[in-house]
């Protein structure tokens, strides 16, 4: 189906996005190599002064020490590599998220909480997976991308309906109509151009598990199954319900049983309890 918008403009509008996730990627790939060092970690962070103030900031925490600190460097050797991630993802889905999705009908808090407990949910999902725990945080984080680029392009097309649950039942069949692709393709598209990691960009173009072959795609079952830890915290999107039904197949894929699925879960509950009281 040919979409009704170029491809150039929905570059054009995932370019006018805060730089947070295109920081989250570079500190993905760097925290995939056995020699780096905090000090490359945080001179990466000082690139968007921003970001780095906000690091440092939340690195006061009491839940770090609540030493006072005044510097990326020292809020890096602070809190350790996997919480910076963490922490740097926070500030992404807030940046991201500055208004309401008015097309999808999601509130931008709502979005906010979506897609951090998403994040942490597939993170703790990779410990039970051979799969990189640091990429499964990135891939759960920035699996909406799409639904956020779509929601502006709407308002540049003259005619888009408000997603309508009770009359579309699935995001899918809504995008169709309005948008000719999926949320998930403009999430790889935008990924791809951004030069994430392919296993990160698979992963957030298949979880839906659309086709029988999306089941050989690890990131994609796990980002699908996190998706019922997220249902499970009442924070799931409508218009992605359906999607996260758990079955047998979708364990296999990933070579878990359920009760790892549940203790997967409830560490993602405690790690998005920790990140909600860093920020408080």
């Amino acid at each position: 189906m040919s979409s009704p918008f170029s491809r150039d403009k929905l570059f054009e509008i995932a370019r006018s996005l805060p730089p947070g996730p295109k920081v989250l990627a570079k500190l993905s790939m760097l925290l995939q190599e056995l020699n780096v060092g905090l000090d490359e970690v945080a001179e990466h962070i000082k690139v968007d002064s921003a970001l780095s103030a906000r690091i440092v900031r939340m690195s006061n925490s009491v839940i770090y020490g609540g030493r006072s600190i005044g510097a990326i460097d020292e809020a890096v050797t602070r809190v350790g590599f996997r919480e910076v991630h963490r922490l740097v993802g926070f500030v992404t889905t807030d940046r991201l998220n500055d208004r309401n999705l008015r097309f999808y009908q999601v509130d931008a808090h709502f979005m906010r909480e979506h897609m951090l407990f998403t994040a942490v949910a597939a993170e703790a999902l990779a410990d039970f997976c051979d799969i990189d725990p640091h990429q499964a945080y990135t891939a759960g984080l920035l699996r909406t991308l799409g639904m956020l680029v779509l929601d502006r392009t709407a308002e540049h097309l003259t005619a888009c309906d408000l997603y309508d649950h009770g009359k579309y039942g699935h995001y899918l069949g809504w995008e169709a109509i309005n948008f000719g692709l999926p949320n998930t393709e403009v999430s790889a598209m935008i990924l791809e151009d951004w030069r994430f990691p392919q296993a990160i960009i698979d992963g957030i173009r298949e979880h839906y598990l659309t086709k029988a072959s999306d089941y050989d795609n690890p990131m994609a079952c796990l980002i699908n199954v996190a998706g019922l830890s997220v249902a499970q915290a009442s924070l799931t999107l409508p218009g992605d319900r359906r999607h996260w039904e758990l079955t047998q197949r979708k364990l296999d894929a990933l070579g878990i049983t359920e009760d790892m699925r549940e203790m997967a879960s409830n560490r993602a509950a405690y790690r998005f309890n920790k990140l909600r009281a860093v920020v408080a």
